[in-house]
């Protein structure tokens, strides 16, 4: 009888340790062709923290989003989250006119992930629409034609669209990049909102000053350089080896300036503040 009872704790221990953990990768590459995008990437994210990934521009950044969302093929390695499927938000893009498609429409189509294209909407589902379109304060334009909003608003839209997927794990890339202020600061209100809440987020960026609120960082140019608190990543040596030293600057505090993304700052700085000691 001892061992019996010895036995049921260990398994609910097990549990609670599985449970605890939302994401995890061993190893994991990704190749688009014969190209590396990113590889020997070894992961175990908590549930309900925020890891902010950063690297220069085509470090693998996205392929790894792309992974963790399960929408490009693993060349080897394993991925395992937990939950439902993610809610995977991609960067915005240009809109052509010719497409009828509303904000409502565009958070909307979140649901027949769960639903089925042929099923009807059910009371919690146009719940969880407009609940997320009122987070992402969208309700004055919700009728409004995707090509007929500024670039902040269908970023704004797509991420509406994320939450309204309710999943357990939130995916961004680069959520926030060249973006207005209101939609910024919106947009970062929810990331915090949702780590709050429980769920798991993890986001991709160039902008170290947001880096450094998430609870992990990566840094990753195609293999992981360093992986750890902000304090520990974002140091002036290890985004060196990540980006190079003709991208790294310091003075009253250390900064990127990286010719292929547009940043902005609360200053509207032309370089954009990254981290301060």
């Amino acid at each position: 009888m001892p061992h019996q009872k010895q036995k049921k704790r260990k398994k609910k221990k097990a549990k609670m340790t599985e449970c605890a953990t939302s994401i995890v990768t061993e190893e994991l590459e990704v190749r688009y062709g014969s190209t590396v995008a990113v590889t020997a990437v070894n992961l175990e994210i908590p549930k309900g923290s925020l890891l902010s990934v950063i690297g220069p521009n085509g470090a693998g950044k996205s392929a790894l989003l792309k992974a963790l969302a399960g929408t490009v093929d693993i060349y080897s390695g394993k991925v395992e989250v937990g939950g439902p499927s993610p809610s995977f938000v991609m960067q915005s893009t240009d809109v052509d006119s010719s497409l009828p498609i509303s904000v409502r429409d565009v958070v909307s189509l979140s649901r027949y992930s769960n639903r089925g294209p042929f099923k009807r909407f059910r009371s919690s589902d146009h719940e969880a629409v407009s609940e997320a379109i009122e987070r992402l304060n969208l309700t004055h334009i919700a009728k409004k034609q995707l090509h007929e909003i500024s670039g902040g608003e269908r970023q704004r839209t797509l991420v509406a669209q994320g939450l309204a997927q309710e999943s357990d794990v939130l995916l961004l890339d680069e959520p926030i990049n060249g973006l207005d202020i209101v939609s910024r600061d919106i947009i970062l209100e929810i990331i915090t909102e949702e780590v709050a809440a429980g769920r798991t987020v993890v986001i991709t960026t160039h902008n170290l000053s947001d880096a450094s609120r998430a609870d992990q960082v990566l840094l990753l140019n195609n293999c992981p350089c360093c992986l750890g608190s902000p304090n520990e990543v974002l140091t002036e040596t290890n985004l060196r080896v990540a980006f190079g030293d003709g991208s790294v600057g310091s003075g009253s505090g250390i900064f990127l300036d990286d010719p292929h993304h547009t940043h902005t700052s609360p200053n509207d700085e032309e370089r954009i503040r990254s981290f301060r000691d």
